[in-house]
């Protein structure tokens, strides 16, 4: 052992009390060492594991969502609930107008968009699209951008209950010539869409848009 070993152990050894030489060998100094720095290092080493399996356990909770979501379809049926596509020239004109807009603003491999009317002629204009959303919640807030952009401001934007599928939904309202208008949206790892409620209040707007969400929603 070379002399550097010794003198490293004494300079870090503050406080202890001088013993014999024939009590304290070199060995037994540079052994001294590593039993002091063990319990540090023991508990570095078990807050790191236990930083590493708490974002473990984070990981695999996103992790499984995004595999279970990601797959998701969307599609408009001729009919939900009460609610009746509007099959007419001009729903039809109007629904590839709202998809195509969504398209422009969100990264979507396939985008959908339907008028629907219930039997007061209250319409529903929906459009939505489906896609690997790693930020459904951030993708969602850019889609709420796009209604600004057309309409005015979506304010008052807040979380609602997303119902049995999950992620994330928001409902806010805009200003148009006819009055408040109602929006509400939702956003999964796999599928994004909102819903614009003329004539409806919130509390009659996000159940409706969970009902829409529960029969064109698939995975």
């Amino acid at each position: 052992m070379s002399d550097s070993g010794p003198a490293e152990s004494h300079s870090i050894d503050i406080g202890t009390v001088d013993r014999p030489a024939s009590d304290t060998s070199p060995a037994a100094e540079g052994d001294a060492e590593p039993r002091r720095r063990l319990p540090v290092r023991r508990i570095a080493i078990g807050a790191v594991l236990a930083v590493g399996l708490a974002g473990a356990v984070a990981f695999g909770r996103t992790g499984w969502q995004i595999y279970t979501e990601k797959d998701a379809t969307l599609s408009t049926p001729a009919q939900i609930g009460e609610l009746r596509l509007d099959e007419t020239a001009s729903g039809r004109e109007t629904a590839e107008y709202l998809s195509t807009a969504l398209s422009a603003d969100v990264d979507l491999d396939k985008a959908v968009g339907a008028v629907y009317h219930d039997a007061a002629n209250k319409n529903v204009l929906f459009l939505g699209g489906t896609s690997l959303f790693w930020t459904p919640e951030n993708d969602l807030e850019t889609a709420f951008g796009l209604i600004s952009d057309a309409e005015g401001a979506v304010t008052g934007l807040h979380d609602v209950d997303a119902g049995p599928l999950g992620g994330t939904m928001k409902c806010g309202s805009t200003k148009t010539d006819e009055g408040e208008l109602t929006v509400c949206g939702w956003a999964d790892h796999g599928s994004l869409a909102m819903a614009m409620f003329p004539s409806r209040t919130e509390s009659e707007a996000a159940p409706l848009l969970r009902e829409i969400r529960s029969t064109v929603q698939k995975r």
